[in-house]
């Protein structure tokens, strides 16, 4: 019964990830209609730190609480947040803060759906089940970004607030997902809310810094994991135990994720400042582009639950990451070629990382106990986003830096320069990925034998 809330889930999910992606590509006009444009970046960044918060909370939740009840909360924020973001904007003054805070809630609502889908597929589907659904997952997502991209292009040339009710059909599928969702979910157990709100701050924190670049959240967010790391080896029934963390074939799979998905963020900014600063294009025609790499990146996931089935986990996981890893050398090349040849370049990219996320996702929570599934996503989504936003915020310090500009191995100089040996550096580190992969590989599968 439960497989049957995949499909509402999954669209859910791509909605509330459609209105986030249409956000992010319009948020400077957004900042000039209401009025504070030096404020516009906080349509991202707080919303941003909301999301980092709640994929880790509602996966683990997912262990211990109703399913129906986190879709029934995650749904009543969503539709709330667009009801608020719309009317509050449109009918009254429009405002930064009003956006900001509808923006927020939204985001506490919309990655629900996501949470609960990669729960269900990991608990009620068998083995050669999974990569499918995981694939379909992560097309999802693509499709939702390439939707977002025109569907922002478009609103704002009526109105910007039409944006925020896109997510709010999702009220209609809630019937059909309270009849799907099993009736009981979880071991039971009373929730660990202080457990939760310690591990939640420290994440906070580490989010902030990377929006804020302050040190001193670096320090408070170490302070609260090592007050974690005390807590979990006192409380009587904390969510996570420390043998979650003694399971060494989950922090062998977990850190080869972490490395993966360090340059994940770093592709469109690098590609939009090509078109931009090189190219002399507008953003909105860059869009026209890179919309091309998203096609492909779902049509790549949509098929990869069958490819994996075919080639295996281990292969996929190794082409996966040769395919990204050729999409930034090739851009490096192509960049001499003109935006055709940069466009099919990011095509190559983005079906590597279409592909990569089901065999390494299904890896990953495979090295886990059912029982402990739920945390085993929280994690995974936490990881993702911690990780790109490390990589972000080390190669976006560098997107303009003089010291990248003095040449590089395509025979450019000056900016073009300078966004080639970024793309070599993405290269280099998913390269570090996939030695360390063929280094514990075997130790990852050990019990799959």
């Amino acid at each position: 019964m439960a497989v049957k809330a995949l499909i509402p889930l999954l669209v859910t999910f791509i909605l509330g990830t459609l209105c986030l992606q249409g956000f992010n590509m319009v948020f400077q006009q957004i900042g000039e209609a209401v009025g504070a444009p030096q404020q516009a970046s906080l349509i991202t960044a707080i919303p941003s730190i909301v999301l980092g918060i709640v994929c880790f909370v509602y996966g683990s939740l997912g262990d211990f609480v109703s399913l129906k009840k986190l879709v029934v909360v995650g749904i009543t924020l969503l539709v709330t947040g667009s009801l608020l973001g719309f009317f509050g904007n449109f009918f009254f003054t429009a405002n930064i803060w009003t956006v900001i805070i509808a923006r927020s809630i939204q985001t506490a609502g919309e990655q629900v759906a996501g949470s609960v889908y990669l729960v269900v597929a990991t608990k009620y589907l068998k083995d050669s089940l999974k990569v499918i659904f995981f694939g379909i997952f992560t097309a999802g997502y693509q499709v939702s970004a390439a939707i977002g991209v025109f569907a922002a292009g478009f609103l704002t040339t009526i109105h910007w607030q039409y944006l925020f009710l896109i997510p709010a059909i999702t009220v209609f599928f809630l019937p059909l997902l309270l009849h799907n969702l099993p009736n009981k979910t979880g071991n039971g157990e009373k929730v660990d809310a202080l457990g939760f709100v310690i591990f939640g701050t420290a994440v906070a924190f580490i989010t902030l810094f990377f929006s804020y670049k302050s040190w001193w959240m670096i320090g408070v967010s170490v302070l609260l994991f090592v007050v974690f790391a005390v807590y979990i080896h006192k409380a009587s029934h904390p969510f996570i135990t420390p043998a979650f963390f003694r399971n060494k074939r989950w922090l062998m799979a977990i850190s080869l994720m972490l490395l993966l998905y360090l340059p994940n963020y770093t592709f469109s900014p690098l590609f939009n400042g090509i078109f931009v600063k090189v190219f002399h294009m507008s953003t909105s025609q860059v869009s026209t582009y890179l919309v091309w790499g998203f096609v492909v990146g779902a049509t790549v996931g949509i098929c990869s639950g069958w490819i994996v089935g075919k080639i295996g986990t281990r292969t996929a996981i190794i082409v996966a990451a040769c395919m990204k890893i050729l999409g930034f050398v090739l851009e490096i090349f192509c960049m001499n070629l003109g935006p055709v040849a940069m466009t099919i370049a990011a095509c190559v990219y983005y079906g590597g990382g279409g592909f990569l996320y089901s065999p390494l996702v299904s890896t990953v929570l495979g090295t886990l106990p059912k029982d402990e599934s739920g945390r085993g996503v929280g994690m995974n989504d936490l990881a993702m986003n911690v990780s790109s936003s490390v990589g972000i915020a080390v190669i976006g310090g560098f997107m303009n830096s003089p010291a990248l500009q003095a040449g590089s191995i395509n025979g450019t100089t000056g900016l073009a320069a300078n966004y080639a040996n970024l793309f070599l550096l993405d290269a280099v580190l998913i390269a570090i990925a996939l030695v360390v992969y063929f280094v514990f590989n075997k130790k990852i599968y050990a019990q799959d034998k």
